[in-house]
């Protein structure tokens, strides 16, 4: 008792630790990007700062590079471009230095500070372009400031002040909309500059945040003891129910499959085990191929996955539409003029098939976590591999847990409804209904992955 209840009040402790600078907006897969502008009557500087993810520096190794910092930034200089009344302006490198901050999981991050300067002169008034073209295909935050030293800037259209304090902490109240800033046109004059109005967001947390922070926390100490190990299989476990209970990751296509398709508590769970399957092994065979690869991006990766699980999707969606239409008229004509008051008379020759099951668990489980993802990474690089493939493995049961229970849910529901009178004679369109939720989910999912 005393062994849980020191798991518990560690757990909680964990959890009440606020966001911290390692957490990356949008994934540990990011390349962000910060531009500070500072105007001068002669000269226009710039302070840009580049924060690579754990796993970009994972795949990268800047450490092990020499003279990382001064080409790295030589490139970012060459992706600035800075005009003055439409005509362009020379930028040149002042200074570059780079620095690793420990990130989630015990893995590094990489951070690299550029100082630039073009030299203007801006004794009249002008127009100043900032375009940022440094990893263009790259997500991340980007993010720009802008202020004025003996110049003021007219109605500047960026803060003064950065939102991430210049890419140390992310406010989670942007997360939905994150900062997409890789231009900036100033209006410009000589005279004392005024600050922006426009404020800078506050930094905020959220619990599933905090728990993965929690999580990956755990994973990165140094000294394993069974109390850590047994808590960060629990929060794996909690992880990936929670993972599983966001928006787009399938309950309502499985939900709606087995429910139209007479399913049953059995297939609810062999669709649960394909997706704990399908997820644990993508999660590891992703990771290894990251880990080989330096010049593959890993956001691509998740994204042809995620075409991949809406094409699916999509496929068995049409499939039962198709199915359901061709058997609708025998169900109508089977439903009516009987005397037989068995709850499950529109539902011969509808069980689920072997195959569509799967294809939902695969379908469920094909796009893996990237926390799941990050925390094998830094098992992996601590000498930990068993078990980071453990609370990989754990994150998918989890994942599982939350899809099989929604399931299960649903086909209960679906039963007992069809046992009333009043309710038996509607379930002839269920079929129909629920394969054409499916199709418009696949569909939908497909052309969130293409065009996100």
């Amino acid at each position: 008792m005393k062994a849980l209840a020191a798991l518990v009040l560690t757990a909680l402790a964990m959890l009440a630790i606020p966001a911290r600078a390692g957490a990356h907006p949008l994934g540990n897969f990011t390349i962000n990007h910060h531009h500070a502008i500072t105007v001068h009557p002669a000269r226009i500087d710039l302070v840009s700062v580049i924060d690579l993810a754990e796993i970009p520096t994972l795949q990268e190794q800047p450490a092990r590079q020499t003279d990382y910092a001064g080409r790295e930034c030589d490139t970012v200089r060459s992706s600035l471009g800075v005009t003055v009344n439409g005509t362009r302006t020379a930028v040149a490198l002042r200074s570059a230095s780079v620095e690793f901050p420990s990130g989630e999981a015990g893995l590094a991050t990489t951070r690299l500070t550029c100082l630039l300067s073009a030299p203007t002169d801006l004794s009249t008034a002008a127009t100043i372009d900032v375009r940022d073209t440094y990893r263009p295909n790259r997500v991340g935050w980007h993010e720009m400031t802008a202020i004025g030293d003996g110049i003021a800037l007219i109605d500047p259209p960026v803060p003064s002040t950065s939102s991430s304090n210049e890419l140390r902490v992310y406010p989670d109240d942007l997360l939905a909309n994150p900062l997409d800033v890789r231009t900036v046109s100033l209006r410009v004059e000589p005279g004392a500059g005024a600050a922006s109005g426009i404020a800078a967001p506050q930094g905020g947390s959220t619990l599933i945040g905090a728990a993965t922070r929690a999580f990956t926390g755990l994973v990165g100490q140094q000294d394993l003891t069974p109390l850590v190990g047994v808590l960060a299989v629990l929060l794996s476990l909690l992880l990936g129910a929670s993972h599983a209970a966001l928006p787009g990751h399938g309950k309502t296509v499985i939900a709606a499959y087995l429910a139209g398709r007479d399913g049953t508590a059995r297939d609810a769970v062999v669709v649960g085990a394909t997706v704990t399957l399908t997820h644990t092994l993508g999660v590891l065979l992703i990771g290894l191929v990251i880990s080989a690869s330096s010049a593959l991006a890993g956001e691509s990766l998740l994204r042809v996955l995620g075409i991949a699980s809406g094409v699916l999707v999509t496929a068995i969606g049409a499939f039962l539409l198709r199915s359901a239409l061709q058997r609708q008229p025998v169900a109508i004509g089977h439903g009516h003029g009987h005397g037989h008051g068995h709850g499950h008379g529109h539902g011969h020759g509808h069980r689920v098939g072997r195959g569509g099951l799967i294809g939902m668990g695969v379908a469920g489980g094909l796009v893996p976590s990237p926390s799941a993802l990050v925390v094998l990474l830094g098992a992996i690089a601590l000498g930990r591999t068993w078990f980071g493939v453990l609370l990989v493995l754990g994150y998918g049961l989890g994942m599982a847990t939350t899809l099989t229970t929604v399931g299960l849910l649903l086909v209960r529901l679906r039963d007992r409804l069809a046992a009333v009178e009043r309710f038996r004679d509607r379930f002839t369109a269920l079929p129909v209904i629920t394969a054409g939720l499916v199709l418009v989910v696949g569909l939908g999912l497909t052309a969130r992955a293409l065009f996100e």
